[in-house]
C-alpha cells in the first residue's frame, strides 16, 4: 500500500510540476515585448537614400540605449523563465562531462617542460613549468584564477619567455574588447614589473639579448593592429621606439620569431596580400629589411631553415598555394624557386619544419592530410586517416631538433587525442585522449556521415553529420544545421562533448561546408566572397532542402545556427526562406553590413573590403545592400529567433543585432518568438571562464529544445 501511495505522490508531483510549467508559459503569453523608439536618420550614398530608424543605438554610453538593451534582457528572462531549471540542468550536464582537474600534454622548450592545467571548481587555467624533468618541482608562472579576481571578464594571452628563461611577457584583457595590456614578470623573483604597455594585441617577442621586446599596438579607435614598437627592459614604455607603422588601413601588422630563432619577423597582411620584414634576432638595434615587397593579390608566409627561407604562396596563379625556396641573402620574389608545385585539387595549408624532416599539411576533397618528408628526399609518406568526418593537424611543435611530430586527431563522434609520432620509426604514442565524464558516453552510440547536397548551380556541397544511433531518419527528428562560410575559415567536423546534450535528446547535428570557407580548397572560398557572396547563403538553404528531402528532418523541426559572419548567414537565409526553418540562433551577428562597411571608424572595417567589397564603389554597394539582413527585413513570418550579443564586442558592434531585432519586431508577422540577449559585461567571444561560457550554450540549447517540447 505504501508503494502505491508513493507512486501516486510522485504522479501528483509530476502533474503539479507540468501544470506550473504550463502556467509559466501561459503567463509569458501576456508579456509585452519592448518597442524601441524610432528616430529616423537619413543615410545617402551613390544617390540612394536609406532611412535608419534605429541608427541612434550606436552609442553605448547613451542611457536610452542601455535602457533598451536591459528591457530586451528582462523580456528574454521573463519569457524563458519556465526553462531556467532546465538551463541549469543542461549546464550541470555539460559541465559534468568535463574533467575539471585537467592538464595539457607538457611540451619542452629550452630545457623546461611547460604545462597548462585546471583545478577542480576553477574557471581559469594555471600556467606552470618544470626544469628538465617532469619529476622536478613545479614553478608557477600564472594563476589566472587569482589574476581574474575582481573582473567580470579576464583573458591572458601571448605568454613569451625570454631566451634565458628568466622573464615572461604576457598580455591581459579585462574588458573583452581584445585590447591587451602587456606586462613583464621576473620568473626568478616572481615580481611583475609595474610598467604597463597598453592597447596591444597581447603578443610580443624577445630578441636574443634577453632585454629587448617587440610588440604590436592597436589604433585606439579602429582597433586595427597598425604599429610595431621596441621596448627595452628597465625603461618606461613611453620611451618605446616605433619601428614600423602600417599606414594602409586595409592591412594589419604583427610580429613573431622564426622557429629557428634566428629572425624577428614583422608581417603585414590584408585579406589578399602579404608582406614581411626580417631582422636578425642577435641584432635588436638593426634595421628590418623587406623580405619581398607586397604585390596586390599575392599572399605568402615564410619559414626559416638553415640558410634558406621556405615560402608558402599563391604567386603566379597558384590558387591552392605552392611551396617555394629562396636564400636568406636573396629573399625577393624573383629569386624564389619551386619546392612543392601547385596542385589544382589539393590545398596546401601549412608547413612544419624540423631539422631532419618537414611536414606538409594539405586538404584534399575536404579532408586533412599530413605528408612527412625528409629534407634529403630519401623518404616521404602520408599519415593514414580512415574516417570522412575527422580533424587532424600539427599541435605544439616548438622543438626544432626532434624527430617527433606532435599532432591532434579527433572524429566527429570520438574525442580528440594528442599524438606523438616518431617520424623515423613511424610509430605513434597517444599522449592524451579527451575524457568524457559522467559514465554515459559510448562512441558506439553515435553515427557519423558525410553527405553531398547539389546546390542550385550544380556544385556539390559537403555536409558532416552526426546523430544518436536510435534517432529515426524519417523526417520527424529535429536537426540543428550549423554554418559559417566567410574569410576562408573551414569549420571542420570536430568532436564536442557539449553537443551530446542535443544528440542524446534526439537532435541531428549537421555542419554545412558552404562556399566562403576553404573546405574544398581556395576556389571554394573565392566562389563565396565579394560579388559571389550569395552562394554562401544559397548553399546553406540548398543543404537544408536536401536534408529535408532525404528525410533527416522537416521544416517543422529544422533549426539553423551561426555566429559573427555566420550570423550574417542566419540573417540572409531567413530573409530569403523564412518559413524553411522552425528556429534560428544568431550569435553576435554581423547584420548591418552596408552601414558598417561605410563607416571606417568602426574597428576592423577597412580590412574587410577584400572580403565583402568596398561599398564606396557603387557596384559593391548595390550588391551588399541586396543581401544585408538589416536592409532587407520585410513583413514576413520569420522563424523563432534567439539573438545574442556583447555590449563590449569589438568585432561586431552590439548595435547591429540590437537594431536588427528592433526592426524585426516592427515588421515580422505571426507570433514566433524573438529574443535579444545582451551580455552587458562581455565582448565577441562571450563570457570568459571555461564554465561560464557553458551557461550561454545552455540558453541556446534550451531555446531550441523548448521549441521541440523537450525542455523537461
Amino acid at each position: 500500500m505504501k508503494l502505491i501511495n508513493s507512486r501516486i505522490s510522485i504522479l501528483v508531483l509530476c502533474l503539479i510540476f507540468a501544470t506550473a510549467c504550463k502556467n509559466n508559459k501561459d503567463e509569458s503569453m501576456n508579456i509585452t515585448p519592448p518597442v524601441a523608439p524610432k528616430h529616423p536618420t537619413q543615410l545617402e550614398k551613390h544617390g540612394d537614400v536609406r532611412i535608419d530608424d534605429y541608427y541612434w543605438m550606436n552609442n553605448r554610453e547613451d542611457q536610452q540605449v542601455l535602457d533598451y538593451l536591459n528591457a530586451e534582457n528582462e523580456y528574454f528572462h521573463k519569457m524563458t523563465a519556465h526553462t531556467e531549471k532546465f538551463q541549469e540542468e543542461l549546464f550541470k550536464e555539460m559541465k559534468g562531462r568535463i574533467k575539471e582537474d585537467d592538464s595539457s600534454v607538457p611540451y619542452k622548450l629550452d630545457g623546461y617542460w611547460y604545462i597548462t592545467r585546471y583545478e577542480e571548481g576553477k574557471e581559469y587555467p594555471i600556467y606552470s613549468r618544470k626544469k628538465e624533468s617532469l619529476d622536478a618541482a613545479e614553478e608557477l608562472l600564472f594563476d589566472c584564477n587569482h589574476m581574474a579576481e575582481g573582473h567580470e571578464f579576464f583573458n591572458l594571452r601571448g605568454v613569451s619567455i625570454s631566451p634565458d628563461n628568466t622573464m615572461a611577457a604576457f598580455g591581459t584583457d579585462t574588458i573583452s574588447r581584445r585590447q591587451y595590456n602587456i606586462q613583464i614578470k621576473n620568473l626568478e623573483s616572481g615580481e611583475i614589473y609595474p610598467d604597463i604597455i597598453e592597447n596591444t594585441t597581447g603578443s610580443s617577442v624577445w630578441t636574443n639579448d634577453n632585454k629587448t621586446l617587440f610588440y604590436t599596438k592597436k589604433d585606439p579607435v579602429t582597433l586595427r593592429s597598425d604599429k610595431i614598437f621596441k621596448h627595452v627592459l628597465g625603461t618606461s614604455s613611453e620611451e618605446d621606439e616605433l619601428v614600423f607603422h602600417e599606414k594602409d588601413s586595409t592591412y594589419n601588422t604583427f610580429v613573431y620569431k622564426t622557429k629557428s630563432r634566428k629572425y624577428i619577423v614583422i608581417g603585414s597582411g590584408s585579406t589578399l596580400t602579404s608582406e614581411y620584414r626580417i631582422l636578425n634576432a642577435d641584432d635588436p638595434e638593426g634595421e628590418f629589411k623587406i623580405f619581398s615587397p607586397r604585390e596586390k593579390g599575392v599572399e605568402y608566409s615564410i619559414s626559416h631553415f638553415e640558410g634558406d627561407f621556405y615560402v608558402l604562396t599563391n604567386k603566379d596563379g597558384a590558387t591552392n598555394f605552392k611551396l617555394m625556396k629562396t636564400s636568406e641573402e636573396s629573399t625577393s620574389s624573383e629569386h624564389w624557386t619551386e619546392f612543392i608545385p601547385h596542385q589544382e585539387d589539393v590545398l596546401l595549408e601549412d608547413v612544419e619544419i624540423f631539422r631532419d624532416y618537414y611536414v606538409v599539411t594539405e586538404r584534399n576533397n575536404g579532408l586533412n592530410q599530413m605528408k612527412i618528408a625528409k629534407w634529403d628526399g630519401s623518404d616521404s609518406y602520408y599519415l593514414p586517416f580512415d574516417s570522412e568526418t575527422y580533424v587532424a593537424g600539427p599541435s605544439v611543435n616548438l622543438d626544432f631538433d626532434t624527430k617527433v611530430l606532435r599532432y591532434y586527431y579527433n572524429e566527429m563522434g570520438e574525442p580528440y587525442a594528442i599524438i606523438d609520432f616518431d617520424m623515423e620509426t613511424q610509430t605513434k604514442t597517444v599522449m592524451k585522449q579527451q575524457e568524457v565524464l559522467g559514465g554515459k558516453f559510448d562512441k558506439g552510440n553515435y553515427k557519423t556521415e558525410r553527405l553531398w547536397a547539389t546546390a542550385r548551380d550544380g556544385k556539390k556541397v559537403p555536409i558532416s553529420i552526426i546523430y544518436h544511433k536510435d534517432t529515426p531518419l524519417d523526417g520527424t527528428s529535429p536537426l540543428l544545421q550549423y554554418g559559417y562560410g566567410s574569410y576562408g575559415a573551414t569549420i571542420d567536423p570536430y568532436f564536442s562533448s557539449i553537443r551530446l546534450s542535443l544528440l542524446d535528446r534526439g537532435f541531428i547535428y549537421a555542419i554545412a561546408h558552404i562556399r566562403g570557407g576553404e573546405y574544398l580548397g581556395r576556389p571554394w572560398y573565392e566562389d563565396g566572397k565579394l560579388l559571389h557572396k550569395k552562394n554562401t547563403f544559397t548553399d546553406f538553404i540548398d543543404v537544408s532542402k536536401f536534408l529535408i528531402d532525404q528525410k533527416y528532418t522537416s521544416s517543422e523541426h529544422l533549426y539553423a545556427m551561426g555566429g559573427s559572419a555566420g550570423g550574417l548567414l542566419m540573417g540572409a537565409i531567413i530573409n530569403m526562406e523564412p518559413e524553411l526553418y522552425h528556429g534560428v540562433i544568431a550569435s553576435v551577428p554581423f547584420v548591418d553590413v552596408v552601414t558598417t562597411m561605410l563607416d571606417d571608424t568602426i574597428p576592423l572595417t577597412t580590412g574587410e573590403y577584400d572580403e565583402w567589397g568596398n561599398p564606396n564603389e557603387k557596384e559593391y554597394y548595390d550588391y551588399i545592400k541586396s543581401y544585408s539582413p538589416y536592409d532587407n527585413v520585410e513583413a514576413k513570418n520569420y522563424p523563432h529567433l534567439y539573438v545574442s550579443t556583447g555590449l563590449h564586442d569589438s568585432q561586431v558592434q552590439y548595435w547591429e543585432p540590437a537594431k536588427w531585432v528592433a526592426k524585426l519586431r516592427d515588421y515580422k508577422t505571426g507570433d514566433n518568438l524573438l529574443f535579444l540577449d545582451t551580455n552587458m559585461e562581455a565582448g565577441h567571444g562571450g563570457a570568459s571562464g571555461r564554465f561560464e561560457a557553458l551557461k550561454e550554450t545552455a540558453k541556446e540549447y534550451a531555446f531550441i529544445l523548448d521549441l521541440e517540447g523537450k525542455a523537461l
